[in-house]
């Protein structure tokens, strides 16, 4: 139990907001196209394991889950993403009245948690990271639980959390080492003394040495691939700029709330109780600014508790009659920048309106990686063109006599090409795609029973290496694409030069 009567729950506020968040994306799930990753993940549900080159295998094994029963539409597909945001609300509002914030800190909190435009794109498509939110936000309310009285079913139910978080994503390794930091820097560090904290550590261990052991079974792929972004792809980020793209991505208008969370509980004496959780906010900070090369939406898992402390300390701030207007001041702030920022976050808008609305807020795609932005920002742009690359691939494969397509496949020359084609292509009587690119690489070449290749991309002489027929079907063209998928070559390559295990190993690319 806790060691204090809890506020009322705000049951009423926190369930308005979770159903603007579903509505919300309910209004953008169908719009523009799968997502590149979306694409790669359906292609990955053929493919279950343990591991894969860029990640563990949980999000894998939902995916499979949902398609089996409700089938691959982007609706279908999405769904699930949409409603691990929901629940993270509802979460939200938890966390800050186990923290004893009563209604208006709980609405605070979770409003800023609705807001923010990397929470909502992480709901935006299926991927590892609507859960990764889901995991660091139920962990924090079980590290609360926990500390305030509760028992020892909280650390095995964090340990399970933690493995399946680990099984969803690694970085819930830097949770560990926050809690760990956190834990060890203040009063709190007595519970390193009794079992609990502990058997959490085993049992996430536990958990998670499934994936060790493909790793190990597979040369450690996703250390090389971890290595290879971070020196090819990824480009340096200084401190400041790290530090601006937390404002920014988490909403200018929350800003205030987050920063009163840190101070709450780095200062003020009613909040040093739960310093814990702004050591594992710092910890994640430092260990992210200490890479040189860390996104800045990396560090928005651990906003959830810093939210809900800021929730905790402008509730008791603004209690005296005299700053009462500090209430609906929050959060007109928080509510206009925010819906200011969703078209950004969430694809609401048509394309050519958005075009617009981005150029009318002066803004202009940017990245953090090593490559050309087009029109729109890259996660919108990798949402087009894979209809169209999939019809010229069909184009290619009807010229092909009727022997050939029996010994045809498809190269793509990464994971979201060869995806379009065994998600989309498939349904239209395409062959298998081959990549060489991350898992697709794991994956290998198959039967070596083909001899003509329908190649997406590569380099003219590249591809002349491997093959003496090269028959240029046509070039791939849309103009909302990134600009690394436009204007590539789809040929028909005939007559191998060599086989295709003895070229495979120069075809691995980990990045």
């Amino acid at each position: 139990m806790p060691e204090r009567p809890l506020p009322k729950l705000a049951m009423g506020t926190l369930g308005a907001l979770a159903a603007v968040k579903l509505l919300l994306h309910l209004v953008a799930i169908n719009q523009y196209g799968y997502f590149r990753d979306e694409l790669y993940y359906l292609a990955s549900t053929e493919h279950l394991d343990w591991g894969y080159v860029d990640h563990p295998p949980l999000s894998i094994a939902i995916l499979a889950l949902v398609r089996a029963l409700l089938g691959d539409s982007l609706v279908a597909v999405r769904i699930i993403a949409v409603l691990a945001g929901v629940a993270t609300i509802f979460l939200v509002g938890l966390i800050t009245r186990r923290l004893g914030g009563g209604g208006f800190a709980q609405g605070l909190a979770a409003l800023c948690a609705l807001m923010s435009p990397v929470f909502l794109g992480q709901g935006r498509y299926f991927s590892m990271n609507a859960f990764d939110l889901l995991f660091w936000t139920l962990s924090t309310w079980l590290v609360v639980c926990a500390l305030d009285g509760g028992g020892a079913w909280h650390w095995v139910a964090l340990g399970v959390v933690l493995g399946l978080g680990l099984l969803n994503k690694i970085s819930m390794l830097w949770f560990g080492a926050g809690l760990f930091v956190g834990l060890l820097l203040t009063p709190h560090r007595r519970v390193l003394r009794t079992i609990g904290p502990w058997l959490a550590g085993g049992i996430a261990g536990a958990l998670f040495l499934p994936y060790v052991l493909w790793e190990m079974q597979n040369g450690w792929p996703t250390l090389e691939f971890m290595h290879n972004a971070t020196t090819r792809k990824m480009v340096d980020v200084s401190p400041l700029s790290f530090l601006l793209g937390q404002v920014l991505d988490m909403n200018p208008g929350c800003a205030p709330v987050w920063i009163a969370g840190i101070l709450f509980g780095l200062i003020f004496r009613d909040g040093r109780r739960w310093r814990v959780l702004v050591l594992i906010y710092l910890t994640v900070f430092a260990i992210l600014v200490a890479s040189g090369r860390s996104r800045a939406s990396y560090l928005a898992v651990a906003y959830p508790m810093l939210l809900a402390l800021g929730g905790v300390a402008l509730e008791q701030l603004s209690t005296p009659a005299g700053r009462r207007w500090l209430r609906p001041a929050l959060v007109v702030l928080v509510w206009g920048l925010g819906l200011v920022a969703v078209p950004i976050a969430l694809p609401v808008l048509p394309v050519e309106v958005f075009l617009r609305y981005q150029s009318a807020l002066g803004l202009s795609p940017h990245t953090e990686e090593r490559h050309e932005m087009g029109l729109l920002p890259q996660h919108y742009a990798d949402m087009f063109g894979w209809e169209e690359l999939t019809a010229l691939v069909v184009k290619a494969h009807g010229r092909l006599t009727q022997g050939e397509r029996l010994r045809c496949r498809v190269f793509g020359q990464n994971y979201g090409e060869a995806g379009a084609i065994d998600v989309l292509g498939r349904k239209l009587g395409l062959p298998r795609a081959l990549s060489g690119h991350n898992s697709y690489w794991i994956w290998g070449p198959g039967s070596d029973d083909w001899d003509v290749l329908i190649i997406i991309g590569g380099d003219r002489e590249d591809n002349a290496e491997f093959f003496e027929d090269i028959e240029i079907v046509g070039q791939t063209d849309s103009p909302f694409s990134m600009p690394y998928e436009r204007h590539l070559d789809v040929s028909i390559a005939r007559r191998p030069k060599t086989t295709i295990r003895e070229a495979w190993p120069r075809l691995k690319r980990f990045i």
